[in-house]
């Protein structure tokens, strides 16, 4: 990263919190301490991960979906590595762009590495405050197998779901039975996550209302995870015998997470859709040379 001083942004979605650093060229380097010095609590600015904002035309793996979203949202989780989607990030990002003037209310299309996603911004209500910010997920894939998490001396079995990332979802009694989430809970067979997963913990509030608290691969426990959201409502669904592929339904859950609420849909054509605020909350710039290393 150079040492000349570089602007940023502050945001966060339901306490899911970011770095945004506006890169519209594609001409900052953000190896991975550089990323994780940023996100330090205590000597950096802190968050649980950067969105880089670039062009999709000027960022080499997302040139082919220029033609259909001009921004690509180069998300790093705080540790360094890279993630192929974030939920909350997506939404956070797009708010960025309504804030530099960039987009404006309503329909939007964002490049990530999970593939194009489509977001819309509400418009402000009537006391100005920011609407709130939907996301189209995509499609979850529930693939095959068994799985198991274990925390402790115990274990439950999972739900594996893909959101565009991995998740493995495990219906508790208590969300305290997850214990310590700042180290992964153990999750089995390794086969079935080659790169590692998010684990979400789950329990139920009411008639499709259900908490959760969230192990994220490469950042630890974080106030929420809106894939891991996503992954808890599919899953939820397919407990409670709910699958809109089958009968032509949609299914609208609420989800808590440690950091607020979320609304997410899924619909007959298996588009799940996340509803909830985004908000930028500082700006400034930084100086990579100020930031002592991470480790």
């Amino acid at each position: 990263m150079s040492t000349a001083q570089i602007a940023f942004l502050k945001g966060h979605g339901t306490e899911n919190d970011f770095v945004i650093v506006p890169d519209h060229e594609g001409r900052i380097e953000l190896p991975p301490a550089d990323v994780a010095r940023l996100c330090d609590r205590r000597a950096g600015i802190g968050a649980d991960g950067v969105l880089r904002v670039v062009r999709s035309a000027a960022h080499p793996e997302a040139r082919a979906m220029a033609d259909e979203a001009e921004w690509f949202m180069d998300y790093r989780n705080s540790d360094g590595s890279i993630a192929e989607m974030c939920g909350n990030g997506v939404r956070v990002f797009a708010r960025y762009l309504e804030h530099a003037g960039l987009a404006e209310a309503g329909d939007l299309a964002i490049a990530t590495r999970a593939g194009v996603r489509r977001a819309h911004i509400a418009k402000p209500g009537p006391g100005g405050e920011p609407g709130d910010v939907t996301v189209a997920m995509g499609r979850a894939v529930l693939p095959e197998g068994e799985v198991t998490v274990t925390v402790g001396e115990r274990s439950w079995p999972a739900r594996n779901v893909n959101m565009g990332n991995p998740h493995a979802v495990a219906f508790v009694g208590d969300l305290a039975d997850a214990g310590n989430l700042y180290t992964a809970p153990a999750v089995a067979p390794a086969v079935a996550y080659p790169d590692g997963t998010n684990v979400e913990f789950v329990v139920d509030r009411g008639p499709r209302h259900v908490a959760l608290r969230v192990h994220e691969r490469g950042s630890g426990e974080t106030r929420s995870c809106g894939t891991g959201a996503c992954a808890v409502m599919v899953a939820a669904a397919r407990r409670d015998g709910a699958d809109p592929a089958v009968t032509g339904i949609p299914v609208t859950y609420t989800v808590d997470v440690p950091g607020g609420r979320l609304v997410i849909s899924e619909g007959p054509d298996g588009t799940v859709e996340m509803t909830g605020p985004a908000v930028i909350v500082a700006e400034g710039v930084f100086d990579a040379s100020r930031l002592p290393a991470v480790g």
